[in-house]
């Protein structure tokens, strides 16, 4: 299933509508060519710059770079036919016969049509030259802005990862494992165990579980590398807890089932404080 997300950025006073799309960026042509006339001849716009041959080998080329299902016979059609005052394209049809992906069209909210950055910019030079420069600049900050973002997420998710990490491997260093001489392969998988308790009460399987049904991200992060903040900030605190639990020599079913009661109502309130600071204030606007 495809993540996506959208985001607006404003060129020359005009909204355009960004969405990334399982981390590629498309941008909205419709929004774009609104600048160059009103919204209801965007279409127009559109449809008039898909007719130029020199647009149709940009996006020729582009798909014969990034997709290795482009029909290239069709293309070949199509581009035989450029120029011709008979010829008219829509991105529609564009993309179901040549089975394009740098542009897509969507109904409803955000609807229009969109392009990858790349696509969209070469569209930018079409309208505007000057369009294109700020769009290049807008664009720009707004990934910045993200980068930022996921900076400051991603030193949040080290901090919460590490905070009670100690205290929890402290526990069962003196509580938890076998007394006497053992091996110090038996004494990581009592760790790796006591891990895994703490994911299955917390994500409801264990590392090996997720590694197995993530297989293109296995190597790269594991479970935790891919918890949100509030995951992260509700394992931290299991940590403190099955910490305390295992010095009074409680069993593992029995913490495993106080932990998983604590994981469930701790997201329960962190998801309900989340969507109250959503709600619009009493002097915002509905």
């Amino acid at each position: 299933m495809s993540t996506r997300k959208t985001s607006s950025i404003i060129v020359q006073n005009v909204p355009v509508t960004v969405m990334s799309i399982d981390q590629r960026d498309y941008i909205s042509l419709t929004d774009m060519a609104k600048a160059r006339t009103d919204a209801g001849r965007a279409a127009d716009v559109i449809k008039n710059w898909l007719r130029a041959r020199s647009t149709l080998e940009f996006l020729g080329t582009w798909e014969l770079l990034y997709n290795p299902d482009f029909k290239v016979v069709e293309f070949d059609h199509f581009k035989s036919e450029a120029g011709l005052h008979t010829f008219t394209l829509s991105a529609k049809e564009w993309i179901e016969t040549t089975q394009a992906i740098g542009m897509y069209v969507q109904a409803g909210r955000n609807g229009g049509t969109y392009a990858h950055k790349d696509i969209a910019f070469e569209f930018g030079s079409a309208i505007s030259p000057i369009f294109k420069l700020y769009l290049l600049k807008e664009y720009q900050r707004l990934k910045d802005e993200e980068n930022d973002r996921l900076k400051l997420e991603w030193d949040a998710k080290r901090f919460l990862s590490k905070n009670n990490y100690l205290i929890h491997t402290d526990a069962i260093k003196n509580y938890a494992l076998p007394q006497g001489n053992h091996t110090k392969s038996a004494e990581w998988l009592v760790y790796a165990d006591e891990a895994d308790l703490l994911n299955v009460a917390l994500f409801g399987c264990t590392a090996k579980e997720w590694r197995n049904a993530n297989p293109t991200l296995a190597g790269k992060q594991n479970i935790r590398d891919c918890a949100s903040i509030p995951q992260l900030t509700v394992l931290s605190n299991l940590e403190t807890h099955n910490a305390e639990l295992i010095k009074q020599g409680i069993d593992k079913q029995t913490r495993f089932e106080q932990l998983k009661q604590i994981a469930e109502y701790q997201l329960h309130v962190l998801a309900e404080a989340d969507t109250i600071q959503k709600l619009p204030r009493g002097d915002e606007k509905l």
